[in-house]
């Protein structure tokens, strides 16, 4: 991983050891005239220009630093499959792209996402096969639609005012991930440390034994078995030991999830937060919320941050000024992000 850019995995709250990241050199072509897919660009492996993803072609860090609008663009690259990999369902995630975006694998579309800022996966299982597989990515951006939410990306050839350099296409991490035939599909955590708890919910694919760990320190602090058919499944896991989540301190609980053979590493923290009149409570306790604003641009990255550790040093920076959070303004700020807030004790809004 190396001489991959970003290699770290995208997704704390959802992690497998199972996974490979696409990251780094992909092909990558301008379809000013938004005419490749007439063209049968989904087919090509010739693409005249290269990109280094996650970075928009916008941005310097992308090799490219093209910053006119760019209606539409096209993305070539190949990955390499083992058997192994291949007897579960193989999945490819995209944490962002913007904004309309068509994914082809071998030349057979895997699906089609609208929106520029959330992730989204496939299941491309029919479509992939042992050794060298295609990937090819179509994104459209138009900018200028009021039909498009654009967050803060100019629309005018240069920055102006609160709107700055646009992003099309991909700008968080790409990756493939390998599961088996039963597999958690999501969950998501609702803590209660006024009744020492916290209830897991979430989507399996297919049916068996879902046992749930949470560990304090590496120390297990509770665990549960439950049965779960194919789909939606809720269930309330007791703590032995409550441990607060604290502003300026953080404080989180592992949590592994285990459904048959698919093993998920995870996490989560137990606060409360209420409103008494104008009293923002946290834990009970008033706590003045002194907030900068982030905007989440990126001089050489723009909406992609260069590395992990400039995720990191934009809280440690805040922290050093007098803030205790952040109101995150007009784009939704990456998961890696916001783990980080969760371990350091950032508020965000």
């Amino acid at each position: 991983t190396a001489n991959i850019p970003r290699p770290e995995h995208p997704f704390p709250q959802m992690v497998r050891e199972n996974w490979m990241n696409l990251n780094g050199t992909w092909d990558f072509e301008f379809d000013f005239g938004v005419s490749g897919l007439e063209r049968g660009y989904e087919r090509r492996t010739d693409f005249k220009d290269k990109i280094i993803v996650p970075f928009c072609p916008e941005s310097v860090l992308s090799g490219i630093g093209y910053t006119d609008f760019i209606p539409a663009v096209w993305y070539h690259r190949t990955f390499s499959l083992t058997e192994e990999q291949l007897r579960g369902r193989v999945l490819i995630h995209f944490g962002a792209v913007d904004y309309d975006c068509r994914v082809f694998v071998n030349g057979k579309e895997a699906g089609r996402h609208k929106g520029g800022y959330v992730s989204f996966v496939f299941d491309i299982t029919g479509l992939v096969r042992a050794g060298e597989n295609d990937l090819t990515v179509y994104a459209q951006d138009d900018t200028r639609s009021p039909l498009q939410p654009i967050g803060k990306q100019s629309d005018r050839y240069a920055s102006y005012a609160c709107s700055y350099t646009r992003t099309t296409g991909i700008w968080q991490t790409v990756w493939l991930e390998f599961v088996p035939e039963t597999y958690l599909q999501y969950a998501r955590y609702y803590p209660d440390p006024q009744n020492g708890c916290v209830t897991v919910s979430g989507l399996a694919k297919g049916e068996g034994t879902l046992r749930l760990t949470a560990l304090w320190a590496g120390k297990p602090v509770g665990e549960k078995t439950i049965a779960v058919q194919d789909g939606f499944f809720t269930t309330q896991l007791d703590l032995e030991e409550i441990h607060l989540w604290e502003a300026g301190k953080g404080g989180l609980y592992t949590l592994l999830l285990s459904l048959e053979n698919d093993q998920v590493s995870s996490y989560f923290g137990l606060r409360t937060v209420a409103f008494q009149g104008r009293k923002f409570l946290l834990n009970g306790k008033p706590l003045f919320q002194r907030f900068v604003l982030d905007q989440g641009f990126y001089p050489d990255g723009i909406y992609t941050a260069p590395t992990e550790e400039d995720l990191i040093r934009d809280i440690t920076l805040s922290f050093a000024a007098g803030f205790n959070g952040a109101r995150l303004h007009e784009k939704v700020f990456e998961p890696r992000f916001l783990y980080h807030c969760d371990r350091l004790g950032y508020l965000v809004w």
